[in-house]
């Protein structure tokens, strides 16, 4: 086990060492994060692939592949055929069964724009900016279950302020070993409040901790 932090402000020192990049963890791997369809969208589609089972590179290259295709927004997504969307994911190294994830990633676009003409941001208003609703909203779409839910809206609560804090699995995970608390508020507490980007910019660095095991350079 890593030597945690005790002191409120060992802990203090530390978070701000983990959120002092600026960036939550999609945009540490490319991603912007952005109040914008196109953004949102990819966002939600990282999330979708990273709940998945395996590597994690292997999600962030499979979400990648998607607007690298053309497929930057749900309406472009689905105007796909499901033979471009399978060659695209297994040349992006998706294993398992691609043919269902590709079937999976078009109905999510078909119903985002059906439902929300292509914009989350529909969605957020449609919920009228509850956070109890917007989970429900968004978990009403295919292939969106709480842990997916967890993830989009980890990364998207700089931006929607009302769904925060948030924490996924990972970084309680993270936290909890480190010694930075157990619960997204304890987070919250360290980030200076419950809609401060830093608060998304420390959650974010704590996933990709417990992801990419650097435990041992942050306490050695």
């Amino acid at each position: 086990m890593p030597t945690t932090v005790s002191t409120i402000e060992d802990k203090k020192r530390l978070a701000r060492r983990l959120a002092g990049s600026g960036r939550g963890f999609a945009e540490q791997y490319g991603f912007r994060v952005t109040n914008n369809p196109s953004s949102l969208f990819q966002v939600l589609c990282l999330a979708v692939l990273l709940a998945r089972r395996g590597d994690f590179r292997r999600a962030l290259d499979g979400a990648h592949a998607l607007p690298d295709a053309g497929w930057d927004s749900a309406a472009r997504l689905s105007g796909s055929s499901h033979s471009d969307r399978v060659r695209a994911l297994r040349d992006s190294g998706q294993r398992g069964d691609v043919d269902a994830l590709a079937d999976l990633l078009g109905e999510l676009a078909r119903t985002v724009v059906e439902r929300y003409r292509g914009d989350l941001r529909r969605l957020r208003s449609a919920a009228r900016r509850d956070p109890t609703r917007e989970r429900a909203l968004l978990t009403a779409l295919p292939g969106v279950d709480d842990q997916v839910a967890d993830l989009f809206l980890r990364e998207v609560q700089a931006l929607w302020g009302e769904v925060a804090p948030v924490a996924d699995r990972r970084a309680l995970t993270a936290a909890r070993r480190l010694g930075l608390g157990r619960s997204a508020e304890d987070l919250a507490g360290l980030a200076g409040g419950r809609e401060s980007e830093q608060l998304a910019w420390l959650v974010g660095a704590l996933a990709r901790v417990d992801l990419e095991g650097r435990y041992a350079e942050l306490t050695g």
